[in-house]
């Protein structure tokens, strides 16, 4: 089922069970969505096919698979560095062939593309640990793109700078970015609307996440709902409108439920009200 421009959608949870996440997309009222990789057991043919069928009957499109680790924390930003993502050197070759295995499982689903945190992409691009991203960027890059598969970097824990340098370096045509503008704001990063128009190329696909930004030097902002926080969600879909945006407004809400189905319909409402609304015209 093809998914319209502006078409509002949700990021599903992990859950051991994915009719757990059938049922939160028929709640919030949604026809496409983002799926959290399920646990291990799940990532077999025959299961891939299964869930395939649980979402079709129910007239849901998974626009995108997204890759999870085991051991990656978010509590703050050393253990983020130190945990998630491709970057710590003793969990990448594993987590290499846990994306592979997670791109096959989201092919046998009729889903084209994965995304991930990369994890910390470091400044400089002298750092070794910069090459030994932009090589393992490319391995799994190169993996993909005979299936006719992309992968989508999930943005906020490296400025803009860094993230258009490392599409660059990379070089390869199916890598592309998962825009969360909230992202941008929990870790400090940059103002997002500013980043966005910078970044306008690669964009392949959004979270419309909220939130506010750190008030102490390496912890994480705190995430609110969506037009409660200083992402400025009217300014980011009408920047998505100018920039030529052509994909779906995925809602992410990382919070327990309650609130979240609560959260997700009313961030719903809100999307779909600013998506209605025309631009202002900008002088000049």
């Amino acid at each position: 089922m093809a998914v319209r421009s502006f078409d509002v959608g949700i990021m599903l949870g992990v859950h051991q069970d994915p009719r757990v996440s059938v049922e939160k997309c028929q709640k919030v009222g949604v026809k496409n969505a983002q799926l959290g990789v399920p646990p291990d057991e799940w990532l077999t043919r025959e299961k891939a096919l299964e869930v395939a069928q649980m979402f079709r009957e129910a007239g849901v499109t998974i626009t995108t698979v997204f890759c999870g680790f085991e051991g990656e924390r978010y509590d703050d930003i050393p253990t983020v560095q130190q945990t998630v993502g491709y970057i710590p050197d003793e969990f990448r070759e594993v987590r290499v062939r846990k994306t592979l295995q997670i791109a096959e499982f989201a092919r046998l689903m009729g889903v084209n593309r994965i995304a991930a945190h990369f994890g910390f992409i470091p400044e400089d691009p002298v750092d070794p640990r910069y090459c030994i991203a932009v090589e393992t960027m490319q391995r799994i890059c190169d993996y993909l793109l005979p299936k006719k598969m992309s992968f989508g970097l999930e943005t906020g824990q490296e400025t803009v700078e860094t993230l258009l340098r490392f599409i660059k370096d990379v070089g390869r045509k199916n890598l592309n970015v998962n825009f969360d503008p909230a992202n941008m704001i929990l870790y400090g990063t940059e103002e997002p609307i500013a980043a966005l128009r910078k970044v306008a190329p690669y964009v392949a696909s959004v979270h419309c996440k909220d939130g506010l930004w750190p008030t102490e030097k390496g912890k994480l902002g705190t995430e609110v709902p969506l037009g409660e926080g200083q992402v400025g969600i009217d300014k980011f879909v009408a920047t998505l409108k100018r920039i030529g945006y052509r994909g779906p407004l995925t809602i992410e809400r990382e919070v327990p439920d309650p609130p979240q189905t609560d959260d997700m319909r009313k961030g719903k409402e809100l999307l779909e009200s600013l998506v209605k609304t025309k631009p202002a015209r900008t002088k000049g």
